[in-house]
């Protein structure tokens, strides 16, 4: 990999610094009008998804995949077995084949040029910024296009407009499971994979056989694989073929449906391998609890960014003196941090109080003693102000 870099220095007047904070204000109470619905939302999210799963748990019944019993024709039902296809499918482009295939997969990479930049920022007497900002230049295997044309130097660092060759999936329409045949949406959740070797170029088509070269196992279009130049493409396959898998759905005729729970959201799950029922609900608790903390985590974040956007210019206004900007930009931060915090508990206590009352109660009697603590925080800098000002008389 070889790299080359660009360094720019850059002056910000204190005026203008004024000016891009008070732009920031907007930008900071938007993402704070974001964050509480979507605090809200996320706990209505969680709570609904939870009954869904323990709908799930309750209803659903076992059965063997050797066979269609039409009994639990619309019932919740849960089996594993072998999921296989005898269909062959071959890429439309480059006429490779993989026979008794689920799925068929087409990786396409193309050797670019990639920009990162990092910055280092100085504040000088007078509330004014220099900065220097460093792009860094690499050439990389990438399989999306990398779009040059917003590059610092564009004119030394050029990309292809297009990438040749388009990655795809095939996959096949009679993907069985015992009796059963798999729906083309569960089909589109397997994902295990193996390597699809070319291993002579004669099975491409003609057209393309003068393209491209072998490079190991995958096929490569360039001068030379040991020195990748821009624009140098390579192409490789990958093949899913019969799997184990474990599913709970919907049974429909001789195939699946999501089921639809009391709560309106749909249950439909599948994995690959072979899973108890009771380890694919603890499983799907688990998606739902990690999904839940990343929003909660996520509103905060949010919340927290808006307010201190929205504070920002007071940090600007100080920055005249740069020590006396950097001490109060760190009070903001921590006046932020406890009021998104405050903001964040209040708002997912009334949505606890909605879908779970005892627990939004708890939460609430939480968020009142962080409002004492915001409290005690600022009543201790009234007391404190006077001291400083009679210190300066002296």
């Amino acid at each position: 990999m070889c790299a080359d870099s660009y360094t720019e220095v850059s002056e910000q007047s204190w005026f203008s610094r004024i000016a891009d904070s008070i732009k920031g204000i907007l930008f900071g109470g938007f993402l704070f009008l974001v964050a509480l619905p979507l605090l809200f939302w996320n706990e209505g999210r969680a709570v609904k998804t939870a009954k869904t799963i323990n709908e799930g748990a309750n209803s659903a019944v076992a059965v063997a995949a050797a066979s269609v019993n039409a009994a639990n024709e619309g019932k919740l039902v849960y089996l594993n077995g072998h999921a296989e296809s005898k269909a062959s499918l071959a890429d439309p482009a480059f006429g490779v084949k993989a026979p008794s295939a689920i799925k068929l997969m087409r990786s396409v990479e193309m050797y670019q040029w990639k920009e990162s930049s990092q910055s280092k920022t100085e504040k000088n007497l007078g509330g004014s910024t220099i900065t220097e900002k460093t792009y860094t230049y690499t050439k990389e295997w990438s399989p999306s296009l990398v779009a040059s044309s917003g590059f610092k130097q564009a004119a030394d660092h050029t990309n292809p407009v297009a990438l040749p060759y388009k990655a795809t999936t095939l996959a096949s329409d009679a993907v069985t499971l015992g009796a059963f045949q798999l729906s083309s949406a569960q089909v589109g959740q397997l994902v295990a994979k193996q390597d699809l070797p070319v291993t002579a170029l004669s099975e491409l088509p003609a057209a393309l056989q003068a393209k491209f070269k072998l490079d190991g196992q995958r096929l490569y279009q360039g001068a030379n694989p040991a020195t990748p130049q821009v624009g140098d493409v390579r192409v490789s396959f990958a093949v899913l073929g019969a799997t184990d898998v474990s599913l709970i759905a919907q049974q429909v005729g001789a195939s699946f449906t999501p089921y639809v729970a009391k709560t309106g959201k749909t249950f439909d799950v599948l994995r690959e391998g072979t899973h108890s029922l009771a380890a694919l609900i603890e499983q799907e608790k688990s998606s739902n609890s990690s999904l839940t903390w990343f929003l909660r985590g996520l509103g905060l974040f949010l919340l927290f960014i808006g307010l201190r956007m929205v504070m920002s210019p007071l940090k600007v206004l100080m920055d005249v003196i740069p020590f006396l900007g950097d001490l109060l930009g760190a009070g903001l931060t921590l006046i932020a941090l406890l009021v998104a915090a405050t903001l964040g508990t209040v708002t997912i206590a009334v949505a606890w109080i909605v879908y779970r009352p005892l627990l939004g109660v708890a939460l609430l009697l939480v968020a009142g003693g962080l409002v004492y603590l915001i409290k005690t925080k600022m009543g201790k800098k009234k007391v404190a102000a006077p001291v400083v000002g009679a210190a300066s008389v002296a």
